[in-house]
């Protein structure tokens, strides 16, 4: 994760080619052809280079949608699991009517609404994680305002506020952050997805996902191309996926 978080900081520097620089005369190079250290693609372009770029894009969307998701989702699941009642009813059944889709169909849903483009990759993905977050607050909620200090907090007359803020949050806080992690890796392989339909960030912008879907055309010509965008999309949400294991 921390060579990853180098790699997509440090892109310029690491890249050897412009990522979008198109030749068409030098498709399909072989590694090390020219200084192509993994090839080229059908347009010529450096593979090598879009990887590194696309690792820019991967953690972009990962981090960015699992934080906007956690940030509504997580008010949406204090609130629901604080007051209960009516409140909850409601905000639980929208959530249930947005869980009742495929993650992945919901964000498809949404993109289709929004339009494609980066910054409406990000706000798909992370209204479809919304739900999930909502669930894992409202539950530790609904455990933590049964205990005692809640209560004293009460007695002493310490407002809502001050009790959600002050000792419900704090308590509630690490499945959540376990959670998040782990969120992080759905939200890569989403992006991935999308833009392998073709919905999400558009060309010329190297994505690992773009990079995938333009590679499956070539499997039988150059499989190199789909093969490096896929492992690099497996290994990201590998490293990801156990060191939110490791963290739980």
């Amino acid at each position: 994760i921390i060579l990853l978080l180098l790699i997509a900081i440090f892109a310029p520097l690491i890249a050897t080619h412009n990522p979008n620089a198109t030749q068409v005369g030098k498709s399909f190079l072989t590694a090390g052809i020219d200084g192509h250290i993994l090839g080229t693609d059908s347009y010529g372009r450096d593979i090598f280079s879009r990887l590194i770029y696309g690792s820019r894009v991967s953690i972009m969307v990962g981090v960015s949608a699992v934080v906007f998701g956690a940030a509504f989702g997580s008010f949406l699941g204090l609130i629901s699991g604080y007051f209960g009642g009516i409140v909850d009813a409601i905000i639980m059944r929208i959530m249930d009517g947005m869980m009742a889709f495929p993650f992945i169909l919901l964000a498809i849903i949404l993109m289709t609404v929004f339009g494609q483009g980066l910054t409406n990759v990000i706000i798909a993905i992370g209204i479809a994680n919304i739900p999930g977050f909502a669930r894992i607050v409202r539950g530790q909620v609904l455990t933590v305002k049964e205990m005692e200090y809640i209560e004293v907090a009460k007695s002493i007359g310490a407002s809502n506020f001050r009790i959600i803020s002050q000792h419900i949050v704090p308590n509630s806080i690490a499945p959540l952050i376990v959670y998040a992690t782990m969120s992080v890796a759905g939200a890569i392989l989403s992006e991935a997805a999308l833009s392998f339909l073709g919905l999400g960030v558009q060309p010329p912008t190297a994505t690992w996902g773009s990079m995938l879907q333009e590679g499956k055309n070539f499997l039988v010509l150059n499989p190199e191309l789909a093969t490096y965008s896929g492992l690099a999309i497996l290994i990201t949400v590998l490293s990801i996926n156990l060191f939110g294991d490791g963290l739980r």
